[in-house]
Parts: structure tokens; C-alpha cells; sequence
């Protein structure tokens, strides 16, 4: 994609849309790494036909309440991270994270891809999705948590596994999500006060980020268009 696209990347409501078109879902034996709420883990089983997904969490506390969700056939949980992944060898057709490769501690980011390549059967791939570090919305985020040296750092880890050999690029895209929030305390809880995160959060830093966020605040709310990029990534050999 050219430097001009990405400049203006097209509005995605829905990412699974993408990821459908993207991904042969159906049948697909699937890990979703860093799977949060695991939206999407379900969703690859009940609209994308996938035959099995597994949602793997870190969070220990994220982890618990998708375990205490209604069961799903063909969706099953775990906890635990890239890093070290507890399944043998070509074990998946697929394998997806959405905004999580970040979340990898730097230092685990390579041995998180090779991992990653292990578990994928030979011609499986990987779709990482990531927020780009740029927008209206990243620059309320940043000030009370800056991402901007470890998203920089999932790009490279990713470059690094394509030159090592472990995969070939297929394809990057980049779009924008629609974000909304209903006012600032919708943002707090949604963004300041999560499970995965801890921040300093004393209350000149608070009130700096409201302000900034009021900015962007109307009788409707907040609504920002956070750039994204998606890199699909095919496992070589």
C-alpha cells in the first residue's frame, strides 16, 4: 500500500468483516492469542465456521470471567502468553491477535513469533492486527500510558521473523476504527481502569486527560477514527 493510502485509511466499522475475507475461518483449527473479552474468539466460531478456537489470556483476571461465560462448542479457554505457548507443534491452521502483540513484553516479542510459527501447521498464518501509533484518540491515551516504543517494537519483532525465514509477508492493509465513547467517565472505565494494566493515575494526571478529551466531546459523546494496520503473515517451509 502506498504512503498516501495509509495516510488515509478507510473507516472499518466492524473488523471481522476483514478478518473474514482475510482468513479461510471455515473449518479452521484457530489460536487467538491475547483474546481479551474474546469477542472475536467467538465470533470466528459462530460466524466464521472456525471448528475450533482457542482464547488464550495473560490477565488472570480477564482469564476468570471468560471462563465463567456460557460455554460455546468449538471455543475453549486458557491462560497464558505468546511466549510460551502450551500446545505441540503444528498443532493450528490459524493463528490471530488483535492489539495484543504489543502487550508482549519486548524482550519475549521473538521468542512470542517463533512460538507462534511452531504451533502453525506449514502454510498456516498469522493475522496481527495493531493500532498504528497516531489519532486523536492516541494522543489522550498517551498521556497516562505511552505505547509508542512498544508498538514500534511489534513492527520490528514481525519484520525480524520474516528475515529469519520463520514467515513471508502475504499482505498489510490499514484501515480505521471507529471508537465512541458516551462521556468521559465511559472513557475511564474503558480505558484508565483495566484489568490487564496498571497506571499512575493521580489526579492532575486525570484532569489533564479529561481536558484533552473534551476536546473531542459533543452532546453525543466522543467519537475518534483510530488508525489501524493488519500484517498477515504465512509460515514458510
Amino acid at each position: 500500500m502506498s504512503a498516501a493510502l495509509a495516510d488515509t485509511p478507510k473507516l472499518v466499522a466492524d473488523e471481522f468483516t476483514l478478518l473474514s475475507h482475510m482468513l479461510p475461518l471455515a473449518g479452521a483449527r484457530v489460536l487467538d492469542l491475547g483474546c481479551g473479552k474474546a469477542e472475536m474468539s467467538w465470533r470466528m466460531v459462530d460466524e466464521g465456521s472456525a471448528v475450533l478456537v482457542v482464547a488464550v489470556e495473560a490477565d488472570g483476571i480477564q482469564h476468570e470471567a471468560n471462563l465463567s461465560s456460557a460455554p460455546v462448542a468449538g471455543l475453549c479457554f486458557e491462560r497464558g502468553g505468546a511466549e510460551a505457548i502450551a500446545h505441540p507443534d503444528d498443532s493450528f491452521d490459524l493463528v490471530t491477535m488483535f492489539k495484543s502483540l504489543h502487550h508482549v513484553p519486548v524482550a519475549l516479542m521473538d521468542r512470542a513469533l517463533a512460538e507462534i510459527c511452531r504451533v502453525l501447521r506449514p502454510g498456516g498464518e498469522l493475522y496481527v492486527s495493531e493500532p498504528v501509533f497516531a489519532g486523536e484518540l492516541n494522543e489522550v491515551i498517551r498521556l497516562f500510558h505511552d505505547e509508542e516504543e512498544v508498538r514500534a517494537a511489534a513492527i520490528a519483532a514481525m519484520q525480524r521473523a520474516v528475515t529469519a525465514g520463520l514467515f513471508v509477508q502475504v499482505e498489510e492493509r490499514h484501515f480505521a476504527a471507529p471508537v465512541v465513547f458516551r462521556d468521559f467517565a465511559d472513557f475511564e472505565a474503558r480505558m484508565m481502569h483495566v484489568t490487564h494494566s496498571q497506571f499512575d493515575l493521580d489526579a492532575a494526571r486525570v484532569d489533564r486527560v479529561r481536558r484533552r478529551f473534551m476536546r473531542s466531546a459533543g452532546p453525543d459523546g466522543a467519537r475518534f477514527e483510530r488508525p489501524m494496520r493488519i500484517n498477515r503473515l504465512r509460515r514458510a517451509g
